[in-house]
C-alpha cells in the first residue's frame, strides 16, 4: 500500500511510503528539492549529516541534491556568455532555492512527486535565462525514478548541464566493489589521468574521480558488508563522479551530463532551443545479495 503525508519537521517533508515493503522516501521542497531519506525495506540508503541540513546557510551533505545549471565549479566561478561575466558557485543554485510541489500521488504500484523550480530575478542575475526544471520522484519498494524535464522560456538557446549528487551510506569502504563503464579517469584534485582498475584506495583524505567517456549507462556497487547491491541506469549522462572524504561513512557515485567547466568549455552541453525542452532521467535500484 502506497501512501503520500506531510510532516512539519524543520522544513515540511513529504513522505512516501510503502508498507508492503518497509520502504520510505522523504523529500524537502524548500530545501533545493532534495530527497533526505530512502528506506528500503527497513535500511536507510542515504547518508545526511545532520547538523549541516539543520542550517540554511551551509550547503547540505546527504541525501540527493540537484545539480543545475551546472556540475563542479567554475574557474574562479565564472563564466563568460555573450561577452558578458557572470559568477555562479559550484553545482548551481538549483540545490539551494525551494521547489514547488505540483503534484503528487498515490497509486496501487507507485507513489509519485513532482517538483518544479522556475527562473526568477535571483537566478537570471547569476544564469541570464528563462527555465522551468521539473522533477518527479517515482518510488516503489527497491526503485526509485528521477524523471526530469527542461524548458527554455528564453529567445536565445539555452546551455546547461545537470547531475544528481547522492550520498550513499557505508559502513565499511572497504567492502564495496565497483563496476563502472570506464576504462580511465581524471583525478579532479591532480588533474591527472588514471586507468581504472576497479578499486579504490581509501586511505586517501579525499577521492574526487571523474569517470568519462563511460561506455553504457549503468553502473553497479555491491556493498558486501550490508549485502546489498545498487544499480544506477540513466540516459544522457556522460560522465559518472566518485566522490568520497576518509572518516566519513559515505560514498557519492554521481551521474553528470558534462564535466566541470563546461559553460567556458562548451564540452557535452546540452542545448535547449527558444520554446524546447529537454528530458532526462535516472533510476536507482537496491538489491539483496
Amino acid at each position: 500500500m502506497f501512501t503520500i503525508a506531510q510532516q512539519k519537521q524543520q522544513y515540511q517533508t513529504y513522505v512516501l511510503t510503502d508498507s508492503s515493503t518497509d520502504s520510505r522516501l522523504e523529500v524537502v521542497p524548500e530545501r533545493g528539492g532534495i530527497i533526505t531519506r530512502w528506506r528500503v525495506q527497513g535500511r536507510e540508503i542515504l547518508y545526511l549529516d545532520a547538523e549541516r541540513f539543520a542550517r540554511p546557510e551551509m550547503s547540505i551533505r546527504g541525501g540527493i541534491p540537484i545539480l543545475f545549471p551546472i556540475c563542479g565549479n567554475l574557474p574562479d566561478n565564472t563564466y563568460t556568455y555573450q561577452g558578458q561575466q557572470y559568477t555562479l558557485k559550484q553545482h548551481g543554485f538549483a540545490r539551494d532555492l525551494p521547489w514547488e510541489v505540483t503534484k503528487s500521488e498515490a497509486k496501487d504500484d507507485s507513489a509519485s512527486l513532482t517538483l518544479v523550480l522556475n527562473s526568477n530575478e535571483q537566478t537570471r542575475t547569476v544564469y541570464p535565462f528563462d527555465f522551468q526544471v521539473e522533477f518527479t520522484y517515482e518510488f516503489k519498494g527497491n526503485w526509485l525514478g528521477i524523471w526530469q524535464r527542461f524548458v527554455n522560456h528564453s529567445s536565445a538557446p539555452m546551455p546547461f548541464s545537470t547531475g544528481l549528487h547522492p550520498y550513499f551510506q557505508v559502513s565499511d569502504k572497504t567492502a564495496l566493489k565497483f563496476e563502472i563503464p570506464a576504462t580511465q579517469f581524471q583525478n579532479q584534485i591532480t588533474k591527472e589521468m588514471h586507468a581504472f582498475s576497479g578499486n579504490f584506495d581509501f586511505e586517501q583524505e579525499e577521492l574526487d574521480l571523474a569517470f568519462r567517456p563511460i561506455s553504457n549507462q549503468k553502473a553497479t556497487v555491491s556493498d558486501n558488508s550490508q549485502r546489498l547491491q545498487l544499480t544506477w541506469s540513466s540516459n544522457y549522462y556522460g560522465t559518472l563522479v566518485f566522490w568520497t572524504i576518509k572518516g566519513k561513512d559515505y560514498y557519492c557515485l554521481e551521474p553528470w551530463t558534462a564535466p566541470r567547466n563546461a559553460l567556458n568549455t562548451g564540452t557535452d552541453l546540452i542545448y535547449i532551443e527558444p520554446a524546447g525542452e529537454v528530458q532526462t532521467w535516472v533510476n536507482l535500484d537496491i538489491t539483496s545479495t
